[in-house]
C-alpha cells in the first residue's frame, strides 16, 4: 500500500490525517533540495513518464491547498 495513503487512513497506529501531516513535516524538514527541480530532472532523465510527472504535480497542488 502506498504510504502516503496508509497514513491518511485511520486504524489502531496513527491518527489519519494528523499522522499524514506530522509524518509530511518530517520529510519536508529532511529534504535538502528543490523537490519540483528533482521532479523535472526525473522527467527529463526517463526516470518518470509525463503522466506521473502530470500526477505529481497535480498532487502537490492539492497538498499545497490543504497546508
Amino acid at each position: 500500500m502506498n504510504p502516503l495513503f496508509q497514513a491518511m487512513m485511520p486504524n489502531a497506529s496513527n491518527n489519519g490525517f494528523a499522522a499524514f501531516l506530522q509524518r509530511f513535516n518530517q520529510f519536508r524538514n529532511g529534504f535538502g533540495g528543490n523537490a519540483e527541480q528533482v521532479v523535472r530532472q526525473m522527467l527529463q532523465s526517463g526516470q518518470i513518464t509525463q503522466e506521473q510527472y502530470n500526477n505529481a504535480v497535480k498532487m502537490a497542488q492539492q497538498l499545497r491547498r490543504m497546508i
